[in-house]
């Protein structure tokens, strides 16, 4: 049996479609914090079992009879992720888990300026010394975070941020379509895997190509990092939320996400979706 936890948000959700498309139902499990969120996974076969990661026991539960198990990274900027996860690998180890896959980041290392990038490397540390096998997916940084960080492009034909740098922006999709490929597959990845788009881009990149989808002069303005900071939070951002996006910006200059790499694409046997895909869908929305 395989595993998912978080199978009620985005990528985890979308982890255990694309695996009922290659296993069947019986083979796949869940688990969820809210049980009743995932009746529709539960309606069509798949083992729906309560478990969070401040929850050892029920996590121990939820992960019965899991040969592999899929660790979807917290998500609170304000938590703590390491303890959770520590837990959760724990859990999955004293299951009987034969190998543990998590989704991690790109690049990650503790000396990051990109903080959650501290919580991913003690992870995967944790996975190494869990005694079991492990896969680390370090995905690209998640496109659909530019919704975010380019502001109101359309309206204002500017993309006011402060200072960037290259960024292999990734479809968290495609990210997804890879985890269940990658579970269900013959060959076990040990270790980190980077699994990111094929070329990374900056905001000038991105200005160019927003103003050829649309026609428009599409302006790129650099924006100091403190007016930028103070400008989200007075616009209503939560202070912890400015802040991790801020070093983003840090990171990104100091070329923390520009890594790209063909496996992504060899796994999905197509191209991944690329910034300008991302657009398209967003001028046409």
């Amino acid at each position: 049996m395989i595993v998912i936890t978080g199978a009620t948000g985005a990528l985890g959700g979308a982890t255990v479609e694309h695996l009922l498309e290659r296993i069947p139902a019986d083979r796949i499990g869940v688990s969820v914090r809210d049980v009743a969120k995932a009746q529709h996974f539960a309606d069509r076969g798949v083992r729906v079992r309560r478990g969070s990661y401040d929850d050892p026991a029920a996590l121990r539960d939820s992960f019965e009879g899991a040969e592999q198990v899929l660790l979807v990274s917290q998500n609170d900027p304000s938590g703590d992720g390491i303890g959770l996860h520590r837990n959760a690998i724990e859990a999955a180890v004293a299951a009987g888990a034969q190998r543990i896959l998590y989704t991690s980041h790109q690049n990650v290392h503790s000396e990051s300026p990109f903080a959650p990038a501290h919580e991913h490397s003690a992870t995967e540390a944790l996975l190494a010394e869990s005694g079991v096998a492990w896969t680390s997916l370090r995905n690209g940084f998640y496109a659909h975070s530019l919704d975010w960080l380019l502001g109101p492009w359309q309206q204002t034909g500017v993309i006011a941020a402060p200072a960037d740098g290259p960024v292999s922006w990734t479809d968290r999709a495609d990210a997804a379509e890879a985890a269940a490929i990658i579970l269900t597959g013959q060959h076990p990845f040990d270790g980190p895997v980077t699994l990111t788009a094929r070329r990374a881009v900056t905001f000038d990149d991105i200005a160019t190509t927003a103003g050829e989808l649309t026609g428009r002069d599409i302006t790129r303005v650099v924006v100091d990092d403190e007016q930028w900071l103070a400008d989200r939070i007075a616009a209503g951002t939560p202070e912890t939320m400015a802040y991790m996006l801020l070093w983003f910006f840090h990171a990104a200059r100091s070329g923390h996400f520009a890594e790209t790499g063909p496996l992504l694409a060899e796994l999905l046997c197509r191209e991944p979706r690329t910034v300008a895909d991302l657009l398209t869908d967003r001028i046409s929305a």
